[in-house]
């Protein structure tokens, strides 16, 4: 099992930034790929970026050029700095992991609020 637990949410002006953390713990050796996903009000889950074992990364078309997913091995954890945040990144951000070898298996942290606003 692997654990996730986010932080580094809040309220933000539009323009800031902020720096969302993920740390993992448990079975993190079973850990294939780790990404952020983000929830807005009335709407559903989505992909924000990823990041592979291998250090390959992905952000969603929304975020690119603002948003940088990244990792700390030493420390297990996760990042996303969020640079230019506008109203509508406006969400409960989640952590999330892959794991396994032939089948996957999906954890998810318990989200943090993130609120950009005047």
């Amino acid at each position: 099992q692997v654990q996730l637990v986010e932080s580094g949410g809040g309220l933000v002006q539009p323009g800031g930034s902020l720096r969302l953390s993920c740390a993992a713990s448990g079975s993190i050796f079973s850990i294939n790929a780790m990404g952020w996903y983000r929830q807005a009000p009335g709407k559903e889950r989505e992909l924000v970026a990823v990041i592979t074992n291998g250090g390959s990364t992905y952000h969603a078309d929304s975020v690119k050029g603002r948003f940088t997913i990244s990792r700390d091995n030493a420390k297990n954890t996760l990042y996303l700095q969020m640079n230019s945040l506008k109203p509508e990144d406006t969400a409960v951000y989640y952590c999330h992991a892959e794991g396994g070898v032939v089948t996957t298996t999906s954890y998810w942290g318990q989200g943090t609020q993130v609120t950009v606003s005047s």
